[in-house]
């Protein structure tokens, strides 16, 4: 998955208070990096623990239980994560009894090393092993080494409700599909996430009745390739092809579970991330225009401009396939906003290359992006065969040029919205004034109003929008 989403310490741990058990004696501070994926497993991980003694708490002196969740899609990520392990260090030798583990991508990826690197960490833990995490702990205490990073071929938390970490009591994630089976040759997930599975629809839609039984309003359904979701009854997606003519027959597919979910909770607004253009059909896009609640965006990553880039990739389309996919949003959603990622500079790449990437954006002129310059990933077909090859000057001024065109593209779409008025879920008070509030449209823009008294967070309201940003709405709430 794309982006890089680091919480501010202060709200670290801290969970909704119908999720506290008062019988619980040990504190837990949990630290999230990457993608929305470990956000979401963090809560489960939280859920876990808290029927093992354990409360979160916003506090990291006062924890009994450090546990990072770790990203290793960019170098970048990783170098923040060994950041905080000695800012860790340094409090474990004010608090002695205090454990340190290293979970997720990170753990998965360096297993045993990190124990003998990092003298800081007691534990590492894998994607697919957080159930063992009450063993692994209990292993600790009595002084030995605890590492489980064993992955999975089922979905492994289909039956946990996870505590709802950080949260705004209006929006949450919801998990449907694990692991990866694309082996971009940049990209570290399918080795640190496993083969693609995916989880009962039963199970699915019973975790977001929870959420519409505590009046949460938005669902993101999370996966690092969601349109891949393909429920048979268990098992790898790449095992389907050996099930029964049964297990065929009555398959869900993800375009089938989108229409169950927007059916079956009218009043609950969904999202989706991530996809991959490979995947995205046009029965997904057709179930998206049939139902109002499900959210009119995608992220679409494509990472470049250039087919002979994307064959280098292992990225399976091309060019003119993307566009075509393009052209076949626009023609059934004429009103979705269309987000990517893209990498500056991977392995031979040309200016040739590069401009096509540019040509690319301007075709599309995406709301958002998420951009990086490419760095290396130990174990990834790439490092292993192709060499990293284009300076990194270049890179930079690559990406400054990415950046610079995504702004002017972001700023043309926000401005878009002037004079218009849209829906907005109210998510929260803009950190920048008390006297506002934020939330998203469906279109995934940020949206700033005036507070009038009359309405409250969760609320569905109309703001008419005056003015823009490249990546904000600012606007007034229309009056009943």
């Amino acid at each position: 998955m794309a982006t890089e989403n680091i919480i501010d310490e202060k709200k670290q741990g801290q969970a909704l208070v119908t999720d506290i058990k008062k019988d619980n004696t040990k504190k837990l501070f949990i630290e999230s990096y990457g993608c929305q994926m470990n956000l979401n497993d963090s809560e489960i991980v939280a859920a876990i623990l808290s029927d093992a003694g354990f409360n979160t708490t916003p506090h990291l002196e006062a924890a009994d239980l450090v546990l990072v969740n770790t990203c290793s899609i960019r170098e970048k990520a990783e170098q923040t994560v060994r950041k905080r392990l000695e800012k860790y260090n340094a409090v474990k030798k004010i608090n002695p009894r205090m454990k340190v583990g290293v979970l997720g991508c990170m753990a998965e990826r360096l297993k045993r090393q990190f124990l003998e690197e990092e003298k800081i960490v007691d534990l590492v833990v894998g994607p697919d092993a957080y159930r063992d995490l009450p063993n692994l702990i209990e292993e600790v205490e009595a002084g030995r080494e605890a590492v489980n990073v064993i992955l999975s071929k089922e979905e492994t938390y289909a039956d946990v409700s996870p505590v709802r970490l950080n949260s705004n009591g209006v929006s949450a994630f919801v998990s449907i599909t694990r692991g990866c089976d694309n082996m971009c040759t940049f990209c570290v997930v399918p080795f640190t996430r496993g083969r693609e599975r995916s989880r009962d629809p039963q199970s699915i839609l019973k975790e977001i009745q929870e959420l519409a039984d505590k009046n949460f309003k938005e669902v993101t359904l999370l996966g690092q390739n969601v349109d891949s979701y393909l429920w048979y009854g268990g098992g790898l997606k790449k095992d389907f092809k050996k099930a029964s003519d049964i297990a065929k027959a009555t398959s869900v597919g993800f375009d089938n579970l989108l229409d169950l979910c927007a059916i079956q909770f009218p009043k609950i607004r969904f999202r989706f991330s991530t996809s991959n253009p490979q995947d995205m059909h046009t029965d997904v896009l057709h179930i998206m225009a049939k139902h109002d609640n499900i959210c009119k965006y995608i992220h679409l990553p494509v990472q470049t401009g250039s087919t002979r880039m994307l064959g280098r990739m292992n990225r399976q389309h091309t060019r003119e396939e993307y566009i075509t996919l393009i052209d076949n949003i626009r023609k059934i959603l004429p009103d979705c906003a269309i987000s990517q990622d893209m990498i500056a500079g991977f392995c031979g790449e040309t200016e040739e290359d590069h401009q096509e990437t540019l040509s690319l954006m301007n075709y599309v002129k995406y709301d958002f992006g998420f951009m990086f310059a490419y760095s290396e990933r130990p174990g990834t077909l790439a490092a292993k065969k192709m060499a990293d090859d284009v300076p990194q000057e270049i890179k930079k001024r690559r990406l400054t040029e990415i950046i610079q065109l995504q702004q002017k593209h972001g700023l043309y779409r926000m401005e878009q919205f002037l004079g218009k008025t849209v829906e907005v879920l109210i998510e929260g008070t803009s950190k920048k004034s008390d006297l506002h509030w934020k939330g998203r449209n469906s279109q995934n823009a940020v949206v700033i109003f005036s507070k009038t008294g009359e309405e409250a967070l969760g609320d569905f309201v109309q703001v008419k929008i005056e003015t823009c940003t490249s990546a904000t709405l600012i606007g007034e709430k229309i009056k009943k």
